[in-house]
């Protein structure tokens, strides 16, 4: 079954101009249903400035594991899958510490509570210390790691590729307990990483459904469809809740391969709205919107309260886009060519773009204080800025 898996994740990530595995085996789109969208030309409203290019290491090429950075405290933590993790500064991408390793380093890392935690595809967890990289522990779960790791409240919680959320405790690295969602024999890849709440844990599921857990013993409290694996085929079955949900107060917002975004109620996981615009790359979260592109690379704008479309944008269809994030009034996407695309939260339009070079950026963008990191699938992580 596993196998299934990392097929459907190798071909994702190598079949470039295609956002969906549908895509591949028919469809009609003026003639031309596998090429990707030229890039349009327009006249740029929104003046963005690269503060500082790194290199992490070995990228994670044809993998297909979406690995990015994340922040905490005025640093970037990044890794590659060869190439240990480091600690970068936001502002200037100077190099502040470097933790070496052999491990095929995949999920994350991600960061807190004076903790970086990283995942490996040999299914190691690594923990070290944020301030100098000193290693903390380490501990294994069941299969391999491509999501990063969620550390806070006492935890860190590590999903794995086999469905399984496994909470360790984040001093010592033992484990406090583990929940199980049952596999699809078909699935994008998996790297949906925990999200917290008080108290409380959420994590989409490759099956379509988004769970919430006690945080104190792994207890499920809800599950909520999201996508519905509806179809003849395993193929077009296919539902992954693949990126982050949104915990915006008390109300969540996920979205699925199965095209579909949902706003749900925290406490109870009851439903507020649905909407069939959605994707399995994530969602980028605005003051009053959330941006998410669909598989044929539509980028939608949903009123946060109501799930109202706002616009669209088609201009990038099958440039295999990123999941969005938001900067200022900037909707920041990249895609399979290395582009990274600015369009206006207002309305939708282009405002600007900037390339990080050949190679394809495919983990969702990180906004922190203003600055928007990009990591192509090259190990390169580039800055930009808003003027």
């Amino acid at each position: 079954m596993f196998k299934r898996i990392l097929l459907v994740g190798a071909l994702l990530a190598t079949v470039t101009g295609c956002t969906t595995v549908r895509g591949w085996f028919g469809g009609k789109d003026d003639g031309k249903p596998t090429e990707p969208a030229a890039l349009v030309d327009f006249t740029p409203t929104a003046n963005v400035s690269r503060l500082w290019t790194a290199n992490v290491g070995k990228g994670e090429d044809r993998l297909g594991i979406r690995q990015g950075p994340s922040v905490a405290d005025g640093r970037v933590y990044a890794a590659a899958v060869r190439g240990g993790v480091r600690a970068l500064d936001l502002q200037t991408g100077s190099q502040l510490w470097h933790y070496p390793s052999d491990a095929r380093i995949s999920g994350g890392p991600g960061s807190g509570d004076d903790l970086v935690v990283a995942g490996t595809l040999d299914g190691e967890v690594i923990a070290l210390d944020a301030a100098t990289g000193a290693e903390r522990w380490q501990a294994k779960v069941s299969n391999e790691v491509i999501a990063a790791p969620t550390v806070g409240q006492g935890l860190v919680l590590v999903r794995s590729n086999d469905g399984r959320v496994t909470a360790l405790d984040a001093a010592t690295g033992e484990r406090r307990w583990f929940y199980v969602s049952d596999l699809p024999s078909l699935t994008v890849r998996g790297n949906a990483p925990v999200i917290l709440g008080p108290s409380i844990a959420f994590v989409g599921n490759d099956d379509g459904t988004v769970a919430a857990m006690a945080l104190g013993d792994g207890r499920l409290l809800w599950r909520q469809v999201v996508g519905v694996p509806d179809g003849r085929t395993e193929l077009e079955r296919m539902a992954d809740v693949d990126g982050a949900v949104i915990l915006d107060g008390t109300t969540l917002f996920a979205t699925s391969y199965k095209n579909e975004t949902m706003s749900i109620d925290g406490p109870s996981g009851r439903p507020l709205w649905t909407r069939d615009k959605g994707g399995a790359g994530g969602l980028g979260r605005g003051a009053a919107a959330m941006v998410v592109a669909d598989p044929g690379g539509t980028v939608w704008s949903l009123e946060k309260s109501s799930g109202n479309p706002l616009w669209s944008n088609a201009s990038m269809v099958r440039r295999s886009l990123t999941g969005p994030a938001v900067q200022g009034q900037y909707a920041v996407v990249g895609d399979f060519d290395g582009y990274i695309h600015w369009l206006r939260m207002e309305d939708g339009a282009l405002a600007a773009r900037q390339r990080v070079g050949r190679k394809a950026v495919k983990a969702q963008p990180v906004v922190a204080d203003g600055i928007v990191l990009v990591q192509n699938i090259d190990g390169q992580i580039t800055a930009y800025r808003l003027q």
